[in-house]
């Protein structure tokens, strides 16, 4: 089983086909990990191994990955795992791509080192829309069964924890409208339409950042496969 080692946190992933890599940064919120795949309109894994070296993981205490847990935890906790990940496997240069909480992961991959992203492509970004009662109980409600096996942690740990993630004013809650203008990176933004991923988040991205497009429909039907293609299309045209 293909493990990733940093700090005491043990990220399971998993490495599938041959070519530009792109890691894959699946949904689920706190629990993204890449079995989530399956319950999306379409797996890009399935969709892009035969051209793309795709790496895909359990986030931190998610799936099969496992780590402590801190009160200084938070967005670049995350981030740095992802930079390990690739590191470990000698990537320099790659494509990101995130569904939900990976809207944000993405970004943070983009602020914390944007010569090594080559693009990034946010499905249905997480967002912040009068909503942040609805992730807090999110983020209780992964916490909670995890509390039992974590005694370095105590209860103030898990509650700073939960406001570095989601208690703070900026718009994807890890990057704000200032990153989104500055950002030179290419993005492909599909429109989210619900509580946890508002319109309003991906059409900000869309309006503010100067090399976005944004697709509204590619959930269904024929706008499916227009997206499906839209997307290989935006990967080979930013691939060296």
């Amino acid at each position: 089983m293909p493990i990733y080692e940093r700090d005491s946190a043990k990220i399971y992933y998993e490495v599938t086909g041959e070519g530009p890599p792109l890691l894959l940064i699946a949904p689920g919120g706190m629990r993204s990990a890449i079995a989530f795949w399956e319950n999306t309109p379409w797996n890009p894994i399935e969709q892009l191994s035969d051209r793309y070296q795709v790496i895909a993981m359990d986030q931190r205490n998610a799936g099969q990955s496992t780590a402590p847990v801190s009160a200084g935890d938070g967005w670049h906790t995350y981030t740095a795992d992802q930079l390990g990940l690739m590191d470990h496997l000698g990537l320099d240069k790659f494509h990101a791509a995130g569904m939900c909480i990976g809207g944000p992961y993405c970004c943070g991959l983009i602020e914390a080192a944007p010569d090594r992203v080559l693009s990034a492509t946010l499905f249905q970004t997480i967002g912040r829309e009068d909503n942040r009662d609805a992730f807090f109980e999110m983020f209780d409600g992964w916490a909670e069964p995890l509390k039992e096996t974590h005694s370095e942690a105590n209860e103030d740990d898990w509650i700073n924890f939960r406001e570095n993630m989601y208690g703070g004013d900026k718009v994807l809650f890890n990057v704000d409208e200032s990153f989104l203008r500055d950002c030179q990176t290419p993005l492909l933004v599909l429109l989210g339409n619900d509580l946890y991923h508002p319109q309003s988040s991906s059409r900000l991205v869309a309006d503010l950042a100067p090399n976005a497009t944004l697709i509204e429909e590619w959930k269904e039907g024929d706008a499916k496969d227009a997206a499906m293609k839209a997307f290989e299309a935006f990967l080979a045209a930013n691939s060296p």
